[in-house]
């Protein structure tokens, strides 16, 4: 390849990814190109990235199709920032002769978001602090966390970590998931109950489980109708976990007293989707991974792998 490298960055959304790596080493073989908006029709954004050799996605941002990659010739390589990207079809992208390499990932940051959601919806501080804006003072009652039940869905690494912050809370701390142990369950200072117990039993619901053909809509009305009228459920995982539509009828008909969500069906979240207007909802636009540290590892990775990349041509 004569021609200088084409280089797209695509979905970053605050247009931080200089800041947090030295792209110039790239600037001798490369033009980089980067897009902070967000394209999801598929016809309008093979137009977009047809002249592009290399590709860098933020994580599930935009989904790498196999249909969407047909369409770019010039495609010779995807950097995806995490250590996996369910929306990248690797198959296709091998069948077409088309790399795809990871980075590296900090594992800190959907736990402690996931943590400081939760405490938020407890104690009710995004209304207590707009009420104080408003010139209002102490609108709100909060629910303590000391004695009450957190259920775990998924006690992986994330869950697992959970489970360690609600014990240090001294709350009862329950797990359920298809493939879960007793034994591993208690090596997290967990009980191991069913799904049913598990949301009839708990004050908050937490889910970190990881998305797939056989999990997607694993949580549905059934379910969220076992919940107590004063539980909450937070989901940082991913939102196709929950049937979106189950969820949303039971916040309108108040069966719960609310839901903290950091993952959405579609995403970005639309603008007149109710989840952006519902006032037992607490909703952040996916932000467990977006910290400095993350940030960091993501785009450093991409440089060093794109270097990597044209030494080896």
């Amino acid at each position: 390849m004569s021609e200088k490298i084409k280089i797209a960055v695509l979905d970053d959304y605050q247009r931080v990814s200089g800041a947090f790596a030295d792209w110039t080493v790239l600037c001798d073989h490369a033009d980089i190109t980067v897009f902070d908006k967000h394209e999801a029709n598929e016809g309008l954004l093979a137009e977009q990235l047809f002249p592009f050799h290399v590709i860098c996605v933020m994580r599930e941002r935009t989904p790498m199709s196999r249909s969407l990659m047909s369409k770019l010739s010039n495609l010779k390589l995807i950097v995806s920032t995490g250590l996996r990207n369910a929306s990248v079809d690797v198959q296709a992208a091998e069948e077409l002769g088309i790399p795809v390499k990871n980075t590296g990932y900090v594992t800190s940051g959907a736990p402690e978001l996931t943590w400081a959601l939760l405490m938020a919806i407890a104690r009710k501080i995004p209304q207590e602090s707009g009420q104080v804006r408003s010139g209002l003072w102490q609108t709100t009652i909060g629910t303590d966390l000391k004695g009450k039940t957190i259920g775990i869905i998924g006690l992986g690494r994330i869950g697992t970590k959970i489970a360690g912050y609600a014990l240090a809370f001294e709350m009862k701390v329950l797990a359920w998931s298809p493939n879960l142990t007793k034994e591993i369950a208690e090596a997290a200072g967990a009980v191991l109950v069913s799904k049913d117990m598990l949301f009839s039993s708990s004050d908050f619901i937490t889910i970190h489980i990881v998305l797939s053909n056989k999990s997607r809509g694993m949580i549905n009305k059934d379910d969220l109708s076992l919940m107590k009228p004063t539980a909450y459920i937070i989901n940082t995982s991913r939102g196709p976990l929950i049937v979106e539509e189950d969820l949303i009828q039971i916040l309108k008909q108040r069966k719960i007293r609310g839901a903290a969500l950091d993952v959405f069906d579609m995403e970005p979240l639309p603008p007149e989707h109710p989840f952006r207007t519902m006032d037992n909802v607490l909703a952040t636009p996916h932000i467990g991974f977006v910290t400095e540290d993350t940030y960091k590892v993501f785009y450093q990775d991409t440089v060093q792998a794109i270097q990597d990349w044209i030494k080896s041509r």
